[in-house]
């Protein structure tokens, strides 16, 4: 099972969708799209460079990654082809996943989301702690993007982030791009 499996399954849940609302435009929930988002955007975060001396990273609402229009609202509304077609998705979300868990380290809920990449049981995070472990601007906009509320997003993605983790790290450890292009 492929990482847009598992992604595309969690807008059913064990009931089936939660109503007429469950999926938008591309057959994509808008959980599977802030999911995503939120990966694309911190991969475009870590190619444009956070290190002293580099550019300044692109801000949530003004991810430019060649991707046609360059904000995460466009993103968000393409589907993320754009960005992640073809061999590019690897890339992409294997940086992204990086650049997400040492946001996480570095906000204190590292044992938490080394729990997720980790084998064994994964943590669970609270949509508050989770909400100060991304920031309010990250939150925001992929809120404001993905067409749910701030209450919604924290609650799916405190959901389901852990497992979409705990999947794209089977080993127990950050994948290589090749690998997370095998897993798609």
């Amino acid at each position: 099972m492929g990482l847009l499996d598992v992604l595309n399954g969690m807008q059913n849940g064990p009931r089936g969708p939660s109503g007429p609302s469950a999926q938008s435009g591309g057959g994509m929930s808008p959980m599977t799209m802030a999911i995503l988002a939120l990966l694309a955007y911190k991969a475009v975060k870590h190619l444009g460079g956070s290190q002293p001396g580099t550019t300044q990273a692109p801000s949530p609402g003004n991810v430019n990654a060649g991707a046609s229009g360059g904000g995460l609202g466009d993103l968000l509304k393409g589907g993320l082809g754009g960005l992640l077609a073809g061999g590019a998705a690897g890339s992409v979300i294997s940086g992204g996943l990086g650049d997400l868990l040492k946001q996480f380290q570095q906000n204190g809920q590292g044992d938490t989301a080394n729990s997720w990449v980790g084998k064994g049981e994964n943590k669970p995070i609270a949509p508050g702690d989770l909400a100060n472990a991304l920031g309010a601007d990250q939150i925001d906009s992929l809120a404001s993007h993905s067409g749910m509320s701030r209450d919604q997003l924290l609650k799916g993605l405190s959901q389901y982030l852990p497992q979409v983790i705990d999947h794209l790290t089977p080993d127990g450890r950050l994948p290589t791009e090749k690998e997370v292009a095998g897993r798609l």
